[in-house]
């Protein structure tokens, strides 16, 4: 019932920037807190971003200073601007969200996208 679509991977040089975006789309009565995790080869997944319902944000400290992450509540979408992008930050990145389905029940799920990839090279 729902789907969360990753965009804006790429291939970029080191101190470079991209933009990615999840959008949401499905049955959804509202959308709590939207995550941004990524994960190397041979890495464990790694929360790299978090913004709640009210918008508050938290950072991994690997990334405070050069990753911003928002939402647009009437398009159902998080994004999550890099700047200053390093090869450590190489990875497929993934993006969360808690999402109750039905007005009538506070039970709330998660859902993952399938991931865009950012790879930092030169």
């Amino acid at each position: 019932q729902v789907q969360l679509v990753e965009s804006g991977g790429g291939l970029v040089q080191p101190g470079g920037s991209l933009r990615l975006s999840c959008a949401a789309s499905g049955s959804i009565h509202e959308i709590g807190t939207m995550d941004w995790y990524r994960q190397a080869p041979g890495m464990q997944r790694e929360l790299v971003a978090r913004v709640n319902s009210v918008g508050d944000t938290n950072y991994a400290d690997s990334v405070k200073g050069r990753f911003t992450i928002s939402r647009d509540s009437a398009k159902n979408t998080v994004y999550l601007q890099m700047k200053n992008l390093k090869p450590e930050d190489t990875a497929g990145y993934y993006c969360k969200a808690v999402v109750w389905i039905s007005r009538y029940d506070e039970r709330a799920s998660e859902y993952w996208g399938q991931g865009t990839q950012v790879t930092v090279s030169s």
